[in-house]
């Protein structure tokens, strides 16, 4: 099985999305979940730029399902604001029995 890609853009929440290579995003942004080689890589870009960063924390281990559902709950936390990128995110699937 190959890489399975997910984007969406959405307006960043207080305190933006903080990534390894250039610190903190805000505004506008495209957010991209890559799922591969049991790993969840989390990418993020502003709106319409050519450049990708990763978000700091990434990637995930595995996770419980890691498709479109963990995809939407990382957007929502970009929603909110992730100030420190993914450390303390712990998708639903990992929380269940």
């Amino acid at each position: 099985m190959g890489v399975e890609r997910f984007e969406s853009s959405v307006v960043a929440g207080p305190g933006g999305v903080m990534t390894d290579e250039v610190g903190v995003i805000t505004g506008e942004v495209t957010v991209r979940t890559e799922v591969g080689a049991g790993q969840v890589s989390v990418r993020i870009q502003y709106l319409d730029a050519d450049e990708w960063y990763e978000v700091e924390g990434s990637p995930l281990g595995p996770c419980g399902d890691p498709g479109p559902g963990l995809h939407e709950e990382i957007v929502r936390a970009v929603r909110h604001g992730m100030p420190a990128g993914l450390t303390g995110f712990r998708p639903a699937e990992a929380e269940r029995p």
